[in-house]
């Protein structure tokens, strides 16, 4: 086992397998780390767009509240932040290959996205997934700029709870239904 001590102020020792915490050490720490995979979605004046997140987290239930980290080198966050809404769609165990186009894996960019996967909209317009386990339909409420990233806090304005069934997670840099 590799261990990557930060902080020695516990009395920890450092063993010989060691590192300190470079990017690729991190990523790597971070991959054993399970996510579930949503695709966050956003439509209206600026146009309809869509990105495959594993970071997203709840921040409150009063009001509903949750949070989306995306990169601010991406060309979806001035699309999403000049709509300001966005939906949360959490994946189905079966839904990789969606997972893969809207992460960009499969060259299709913007609109062209939509083309997979079926489509309906709630109360702000942002695309909702027919069938995610859940759709969280969000109001951007606050941005945060975090070293690479943006952190995008939306009040869910409504919420569409799909079926029981396995979700999928991401983990070990590949999908698995759970």
């Amino acid at each position: 086992m590799h261990r990557v001590f930060i902080d020695d102020a516990f009395g920890d020792t450092h063993d010989d397998h060691a590192a300190t915490p470079t990017e690729q050490a991190f990523r790597e720490a971070m991959s054993r780390v399970p996510g579930a995979v949503h695709v966050v979605t956003t439509a209206g004046p600026a146009g309809r767009m869509g990105f495959t997140a594993t970071s997203v987290a709840p921040v409150s239930d009063a009001p509903p509240t949750v949070l989306v980290c995306l990169n601010r080198a991406s060309q979806v966050l001035p699309v999403l932040e000049a709509n300001g809404v966005f939906c949360v769609n959490t994946l189905a165990g079966g839904e990789g290959p969606l997972a893969d186009v809207f992460a960009g894996r499969t060259g299709l960019f913007g609109a062209e996205r939509f083309r997979s996967g079926g489509w309906t909209r709630l109360e702000t317009g942002a695309p909702a997934l027919v069938t995610a386990r859940a759709a969280m339909d969000c109001r951007l409420t606050e941005t945060i700029d975090a070293a690479t990233h943006r952190i995008l806090i939306g009040e869910v304005r409504a919420l569409a709870i799909g079926a029981e069934g396995d979700s999928l997670v991401y983990k070990g840099r590949r999908y698995h239904a759970l």
